[in-house]
């Protein structure tokens, strides 16, 4: 292959999660009352010639919180600048990011939990008075120098919203929003839009057999989606429901959405210990993986599908987690399931 396709192929590759995101409000799949609540913002704002207020968007990854920043952007005509809290290392990057906005942008910073409180700190007066307090020297001949900002707004974005300092969550004065899990139907919309934008040929039914497998997570469901077209042209199949089936069985992704990882958590629990209760820590231990990974990847979507349980003397398979993976709950544990 020629060097120029290999550039394009990269490209197209590097692209192609961008052309799956919505151009508009209207194709914005879900998540209603946080899109009216953001456009009385904006279109008051617009009104009032002012800047929007500063908006804070929280949940789970994947379920389009970069999106919501990119058509805020859009629908006030302004340029989105981006950036990530584990970029932001010195004062001194966050000061060059600041200083070098227009007046009216939009600054977007994923993974704000990740900003250390030092640097949080420099953001306290930028959102708040529109400036940014630069120290000169150390010790007693240390001080203060104020620069005067371009207004802007911030809209920063967290799975780990209990990791920002109260100061900082206080300070996003145009709102706190929780993203939700979507439901099938939602989901069996945005999958058909993104085959429509692929130019994959599906039917109705495969899609919402991706839909029901996909976490609930838009994200997900695309990358299911695309998994699933590899899988049917390789093997020069059609994308019906034999094939999405078969896609998915060699992802390890069952009925319920679950994939290995998930079920070995509810085997080992069940096998090892009696299903339970047992530690975050010895149940990653078994596994050998870390602890952080089960309880912020694995663990939320066996909790929303009621399959375990969290109690003070550690994780339980409920009864649902048993049926789940084929296994008979024990006469000592059905009273208590």
């Amino acid at each position: 292959m020629a060097k120029t396709d290999v550039a394009a192929s990269q490209k197209g590759s590097r692209t192609l999660d961008q052309a799956l995101r919505p151009e508009n409000w209207a194709e914005y799949i879900g998540q209603s009352s946080i899109k009216e609540n953001l456009r009385i913002l904006l279109t008051a704002a617009k009104g009032r010639n002012h800047q929007p207020e500063h908006v804070l968007l929280y949940g789970p990854p994947g379920l389009g919180k970069t999106t919501l920043a990119h058509l805020m952007a859009k629908e006030i005509g302004a340029s989105l600048r981006s950036t990530s809290g584990p970029a932001i290392e010195r004062v001194g990057d966050l000061a060059s990011i600041l200083t070098n906005l227009s007046p009216g942008d939009i600054l977007f910073i994923d993974e704000i939990h990740r900003l250390n409180r030092t640097i949080e700190e420099v953001l306290y007066p930028a959102m708040e008075a529109g400036v940014l307090d630069i120290v000169i020297g150390k010790g007693p001949s240390a001080r203060t120098v104020q620069l005067e900002l371009p207004p802007f707004t911030l809209i920063s974005a967290t799975t780990r919203i209990s990791m920002l300092s109260a100061p900082l969550r206080s300070r996003f004065s145009g709102g706190t929003f929780r993203l939700q899990y979507y439901n099938d139907s939602e989901i069996a919309k945005i999958l058909s839009r993104s085959a429509k934008i692929l130019q994959i040929s599906i039917d109705d039914e495969s899609v919402y057999e991706i839909a029901r497998r996909s976490r609930a997570t838009p994200r997900t469901a695309n990358y299911l989606l695309k998994r699933a077209r590899d899988f049917a042209e390789v093997n020069d199949e059609p994308l019906n429901m034999k094939t999405v089936k078969k896609a998915l069985a060699l992802l390890e992704v069952d009925e319920g959405g679950l994939n290995q990882i998930d079920r070995d958590i509810l085997t080992i629990i069940i096998d090892k210990f009696k299903g339970g209760p047992v530690g975050l820590k010895t149940i990653a231990a078994s596994l050998s993986e870390e602890e952080d990974t089960i309880e912020e990847v694995h663990e939320p979507y066996l909790m929303q599908l009621g399959l375990i349980e969290r109690t003070p003397r550690g994780r339980i398979v409920t009864k649902k987690g048993y049926e789940h993976v084929g296994a008979e709950v024990p006469k000592s544990q059905q009273n208590l399931l």
